[in-house]
């Protein structure tokens, strides 16, 4: 094992090795204990390319789909790497954690929101800075997904302003559907699960904390449409939102997940920067 993975195995006591990048990062597989849910499935930790716990480093934090798992990030869009050419290249190093959510009974019903929103806020965010050498700022934490996770890395952002600095969704979805957590919300409860909504209401709040955003759009997939990422990035722009909209060429959109990851990447390296 590189010397890295060495250093990093005995700051991730009890995670497994699972992939060493090209550049020597390493991804980890264990579990972030969850006091909101009864759940033993694992979640993700990247270390940048010689991570040193005398240094400290800004953290992105990836919200998978649903029905999904931290494996589509790392095993599907190979972001090893992408993150240690990336590094390789100049930008500044950060660590990635991606956590295990979702309900494991009938997961395409479910939402980053209920026990999931406080287990992301209330566990893995606390957990992540008390076991690794980060920055603990919003400046430094960016929390960004796909399609569920999309939806859920805005929401939760904008419920927790004081949480993340960057909100990013990979053409997720910005009102919530009435399922998993929110299946019997009242009408009062999804409002305050709607970033269409919240944004409006918290605008000036945003502007003041200089709040930005990512959001990319690649046409249709299941029930989420193109047009949504559209509209959100068209209210953030009236808004004056900082925002980057990274919109699929036609020749991409066969393969719209792999192609997002630069722009997705480099959004989280200008928030660090």
């Amino acid at each position: 094992m590189h010397i890295a993975a060495l250093f990093a195995a005995a700051v991730l006591s009890g995670w497994t090795h699972v992939e060493t990048g090209p550049d020597g990062g390493t991804v980890w597989s264990g579990r972030i204990p969850n006091t909101f849910v009864a759940d033993t499935r694992a979640s993700t930790i990247y270390l940048p390319p010689g991570y040193d716990a005398t240094q400290r480093y800004p953290v992105l934090y990836l919200l998978h789909g649903l029905e999904g798992s931290p494996a589509e990030y790392w095993r599907s869009l190979h972001l090893a790497q992408r993150l240690d050419g990336l590094f390789a290249s100049g930008a500044r190093p950060f660590i990635v954690v991606t956590p295990v959510g979702g309900q494991v009974v009938h997961p395409n019903a479910g939402e980053w929101a209920g026990p999931w929103e406080q287990y992301v806020v209330g566990d893995v965010v606390p957990w992540v800075d008390s076991h690794l050498a980060t920055i603990a700022a919003p400046r430094a934490r960016v929390l960004e997904g796909l399609c569920a996770g999309g939806y859920g890395a805005v929401d939760i952002g904008l419920r927790h302003p004081a949480v993340f600095g960057g909100l990013g969704s990979w053409e997720g979805y910005f009102t919530p559907f009435r399922d998993g957590p929110l299946a019997h919300a009242t009408g009062r409860q999804l409002a305050a699960h709607d970033p269409a909504l919240i944004v409006r209401k918290e605008a000036a709040v945003l502007r003041r904390d200089g709040t930005s955003f990512y959001l990319s759009a690649g046409g249709n997939h299941a029930q989420v449409r193109g047009i949504w990422t559209l509209a959100f990035a068209r209210e953030l722009t009236t808004l004056r939102l900082r925002h980057v909209l990274w919109v699929a060429p036609k020749a991409a959109r066969h393969r719209f997940w792999s192609a997002t990851v630069p722009s997705a990447l480099q959004f989280a390296v200008s928030e660090f920067e």
